[in-house]
């Protein structure tokens, strides 16, 4: 399995850094290592994360992290993280 980042997702890890670094630049700095992690976990466990029927035929699914959501797309070989955010903003 390969790991893509779309943009939105980049983007996403930015924002959260950006936020959370206003308040504590070391804990902004270990939230987004730990984010940036959680794909390489997937390889080995692709469908952990539950699965978003909103979304077929599709496979999107969802992992909870910490306070963050992590939504990411199966396709084929490929995990593509689509988006991440903090579990308190309003989606």
């Amino acid at each position: 399995m390969t790991i893509k980042w779309t943009s939105r997702a980049l983007s996403d890890l930015v924002r959260l850094y950006e936020f959370l670094a206003t308040k504590d630049k070391l804990a902004a700095a270990r939230t987004v290592q730990l984010l940036s992690a959680v794909p390489d976990r997937l390889v080995d466990q692709t469908r952990i994360g539950e699965k978003l029927e909103e979304f077929d035929p599709r496979e999107v699914r969802r992992i909870v992290v910490g306070r963050y959501e992590m939504r990411y797309e199966i396709q084929e070989s490929v995990i593509s993280v689509l988006r991440i955010w903090h579990t308190r903003e309003d989606r």
